[in-house]
């Protein structure tokens, strides 16, 4: 037994050799050898040793290719592996472990799609029944990274011999082969096309249905027709009686929905989408970021859907939405995009507002704010009332977003039928005015943060402002802006002046002696700037001729004073003047100006 002393020598010198290890880098006998001490103290139950190994193992940044082969050599390594991850008493410990299980997991990705050993797989196929065997079971681990080199394969003439190999072999691959297969069916050569047609039938996946009734809708072929259509029974009969537009469309909302069966490869930090070049004539992959790959897929998804059948404009709304969707993540598009390739919104404008209440309307469902506002953003810029009110069923997608969850959309709607100026009464007009209302009064109350920080807030301030004023000088008989008179005086005391303005303006148009009052006020208030107060001056005016006159004594001596006064900046007096004559009041006072500037 080692004595306290020499247990603690051991131990430095132990980390002297770790250190020393570090500082010279992990080459691949090293690697081999510290894994190896890993899991022999794991084992042992030196849980202090072993977590110091794991350190140096992933500090060294260690070749997960290198890391794979150490621990497939070693026995019952992936079992020790998964009870020294699933440590509930050592968190550090199950911690270092998941890391060093992720780097294996990755050398095992970085070797099942390398194309120098999958296509030695593929060739191995024809060694004989035992090398068709491993080949498969090697290609099956490469998953839909081996279709494109086997479908490479089939259109090679010079290994015509490999082909009915190969060709038995592609069911095996299963489900990961369809959307590559899908994508390859573009493919020239009917033989090639026959082989993965009947491929497709084989592996038995829904997927497929959409690919193979494309097929029997627009394909030349007789041969190919028939050979769809017995793939589809295998799949499912019942997809012979539904258009390949609604089964595309179909597949498009599985996808929108991340459902299961879609997900890509789990080893990868990225997901593949696949294209068929004609130019090269083979399966080209694009490799992409996953947060928005189901996103991708419902793009192209529905793009299918509009070639099998350009009327089926559903297809349409969920493109949109999904291009929204995709867009939320914040990440870059795609490379495939191309540099001159639009937005989503510009998409959407263009699209129309029949595809922008579906898109809105899926939003509203789910919940999903930055497609709601995307879509009502829209709607805003180029529906007309009629558009506006549009009918989704017994729904109406852009009344009901006046209701929504998140203020953003709340307030964009209200804006946008305002802007609209509807002119049938509908039920849910009060919620216009108090949207409007709230979002007039976003400024100086919030504070700023990253949900809804200042600029935003001013921005709905102001447009909501702008809104109403289009609403009171077109004289809306259904929009009645009286619910917000209090949040438009509370804005002509705001330290925006664009605001102060626009609110003076709108109050202009009510008929109200508290609206008239407090545009005079605001005319009068020395403390506001001289753009606000002649502004206010002019609006003065307008509720004077609209209104006529419903101001106090007090208040009609004070503007007077400014028009009598010789001290006033001219055009502040003149705009005085003119709101002062505006309200058409007894001579005397007019009588008292001229006398008081003549000269006897």
């Amino acid at each position: 037994m080692l004595g306290r002393k020499s247990f603690a020598c051991v131990f430095v010198v132990f980390f002297i050799c770790l250190s020393t290890l570090f500082a010279e880098g992990l080459n691949n006998q090293d690697v081999d050898k510290q894994f190896g001490n890993f899991l022999h103290y794991l084992r042992i139950g030196r849980l202090d040793l072993a977590k110091a190994t794991a350190k140096l193992i992933i500090d060294s940044n260690p070749d997960p290719v290198q890391l794979l082969e150490s621990s497939t050599a070693i026995q019952q390594s992936d079992i020790i592996l998964r009870k020294a991850k699933e440590n509930e008493y050592d968190r550090e410990l199950a911690e270092l472990s998941s890391q060093i299980v992720g780097l294996i997991e990755k050398g095992r990705f970085i070797r099942r799609c390398d194309p120098k050993i999958i296509v030695e797989e593929i060739k191995r196929l024809s060694n004989g029944s035992r090398g068709w065997l491993n080949g498969v079971r090697r290609l099956q681990d490469a998953g839909e990274y081996s279709i494109m080199y086997m479908v490479d394969a089939l259109t090679d003439s010079s290994r015509e011999a490999e082909w009915p190999d190969i060709i038995r072999a592609l069911p095996e691959i299963g489900r990961d082969a369809v959307r590559p297969l899908g994508a390859a069916l573009q493919i020239n050569n009917v033989t090639v096309k026959a082989t993965i047609i009947e491929t497709l039938g084989r592996i038995e996946y829904p997927q497929s249905l959409a690919y193979l009734k494309y097929i029997i809708e627009n394909d030349e072929s007789a041969q190919l027709r028939e050979l769809a259509r017995e793939s589809i029974n295998k799949i499912d009969p019942s997809a012979l009686r539904v258009p390949a537009a609604s089964l595309f469309y179909t597949l498009a909302e599985n996808y929108y929905y991340h459902a299961e069966s879609l997900s890509p490869a789990i080893e990868a930090e990225f997901a593949n989408i696949w294209f068929w070049n004609p130019d090269n004539n083979r399966l080209e992959r694009v490799e992409v970021d996953k947060s928005y790959f189901y996103e991708l897929m419902v793009m192209r998804c529905c793009e299918w859907s509009l070639r099998a059948d350009a009327s089926f404009g559903q297809a349409i709304g969920l493109w949109i939405a999904a291009f929204f969707k995709a867009e939320s993540t914040g990440v870059a598009m795609p490379n495939y995009f191309g540099s001159e390739h639009p937005d989503a919104m510009t998409y959407a404008t263009t699209a129309g507002p029949e595809y922008l209440h579906q898109a809105l309307a899926r939003a509203l469902k789910d919940g999903d704010s930055y497609i709601a506002l995307g879509a009502v953003e829209a709607l805003a810029q180029i529906a007309g009332e009629r558009s506006l009110l549009y009918n989704i069923g017994i729904a109406q997608p852009l009344i009901q977003a006046l209701s929504y969850n998140d203020k953003a959309v709340r307030y964009s709607a209200a804006i946008a039928i305002a802007t609209a100026g509807p002119t049938i009464n509908f039920a849910e007009r009060k919620l216009v005015t108090e949207n409007l209302a709230e979002a007039l009064g976003q400024g100086e109350k919030i504070e700023d943060s990253q949900d809804w920080p200042q600029q935003l807030a001013d921005s709905y301030a102001l447009r909501s402002a702008a809104a109403m004023l289009n609403v009171v000088q077109s004289r809306n008989k259904i929009i009645n802006l009286a619910g917000a008179q209090s949040a438009l005086i509370s804005a002509t005391k705001d330290n925006r002046q664009q605001l102060q303005i626009l609110a003076g303006q709108v109050l202009a148009y009510l008929n109200s002696t508290d609206a008239q009052r407090t545009i005079a006020a605001m005319a009068l208030d020395e403390r506001n700037s001289m753009e606000v107060r002649i502004s206010a001056f002019n609006s003065l005016a307008t509720s004077a001729k609209l209104n006529a006159n419903l101001l106090n004594v007090e208040l009609i001596d004070a503007i007077y004073s400014l028009v009598s006064s010789q001290d006033i900046e001219p055009g502040l007096r003149s705009a005085a003047a003119a709101a002062y004559g505006a309200f058409n009041l007894p001579s005397r006072k007019v009588k008292d100006l001229i006398l008081d500037q003549s000269k006897s």
